[in-house]
């Protein structure tokens, strides 16, 4: 609180302490958090993009979902090989592989330099589509809770922004998880399988039908309570005690945000992997009428027969290139979001 030293303090020292200090409560936390789109590292996370009403005045809300979506897309496409490499792992296994360095090469003896971004066009494409329906969802769903709470003209409460943030992420991952399936069958086709995202859509639904391509969505929808939960909550608590114990710095700079994102969004993955893994599986597996499946198809199924084949050890397969992709996804989609957002000429809130 003594910014000049002098061990007195005055009435503006004081004044400035109150308004700039570090809130611990968690509605504040939720308002800071009104741009999920800040730090992309291609996995679901499902905060909705929530704006002021400065910002909805002032038409700065498009430009901020421009700018996260373009920082989605830029970070995805550099990281798109490890996120190759962790789908072969999950499915395949590291025993048939033996090891990253194997995968890896398989890949490239496979289907060349290029073949290591298959199922990266699938993934840009799909973060506008899930951008938009997850903002109107939230959108909508802010009114209704309004509507039910009596009053249209307050600001929702913290559990009520949970309910209404929930319904707005179920729903975008709902209307759009046939392209979740769709990205890891085309990451993990062989070359001169299908032609297209077209093709591979076409061809997936005259074998397999259209329940296909809702396989894994329980755990998909499970896996993002831990993971974005997680991730925010370690995030802010990291940011803040760096504040605290710097006083002296009003904004925390680049390199201190992209190590607080990077760390909470591995804390967030390993608590929710084991539920993307057996999501991936799912997906992965082809099921054709008539045939006996080899393997279980349900998600209890699927956790039992790896728990008792591998042991708690094989939830967690491929996480190693998931990890080594956090540090540069978190960082690219920093480092663009900022620029997209100062070419735009937005200001974060």
């Amino acid at each position: 609180m003594d910014k000049d030293g002098t061990l007195d303090i005055s009435f503006d020292e004081w004044r400035d302490y109150l308004l700039f200090h570090p809130s611990a409560n968690l509605h504040d936390i939720i308002l800071y958090w009104r741009h999920a789109t800040n730090l992309d590292v291609g996995e679901d996370l499902s905060v909705p993009d929530d704006f002021s009403l400065e910002e909805w005045l002032s038409g700065k809300w498009w430009r901020h979902l421009v700018a996260g979506g373009f920082a989605g897309m830029v970070s995805r496409t550099c990281t798109a090989p490890l996120d190759r490499l962790k789908v072969f792992l999950q499915v395949h296994g590291a025993k048939q592989f033996q090891g990253l360095a194997n995968c890896f090469k398989y890949m490239l003896k496979e289907g060349g330099v290029k073949s290591l971004w298959r199922g990266n066009g699938i993934n840009v494409v799909k973060i506008a589509p899930e951008s938009a329906l997850k903002f109107a969802a939230y959108e909508q769903a802010k009114r209704v809770v309004l509507q039910f709470g009596g009053s249209r003209e307050r600001e929702l409460t913290i559990y009520e922004r949970f309910v209404a943030g929930s319904f707005a992420g179920g729903f975008s991952q709902t209307v759009i998880y046939p392209m979740e399936v769709l990205k890891t069958r085309l990451a993990l086709r062989k070359t001169g399988q299908y032609t297209s995202i077209g093709d591979a859509a076409k061809k997936i639904y005259r074998q397999e039908g259209l329940r296909s391509f809702y396989r894994g969505y329980v755990p998909n929808l499970l896996g993002i309570i831990p993971y974005a939960g997680i991730d925010l909550a370690i995030y802010e608590t990291l940011k803040k005690a760096y504040i605290d114990h710097h006083s002296e710095v009003a904004n925390p700079s680049i390199f201190v945000i992209t190590a607080c994102g990077a760390f909470s969004s591995s804390c967030g993955q390993l608590a929710s992997y084991p539920l993307a893994l057996v999501r991936t599986k799912l997906q992965a597996q082809v099921l054709t009428p008539g045939v006996v499946q080899t393997h279980p198809v349900t998600m209890s199924g699927l956790f039992r027969h790896i728990l008792a084949t591998e042991g708690p050890v094989g939830l967690y397969r491929g996480i190693t290139p998931n990890f080594m992709k956090v540090a540069p996804a978190v960082s690219i989609s920093y480092v663009v979001y900022e620029k997209c957002r100062q070419a735009l000429g937005v200001s974060m809130t």
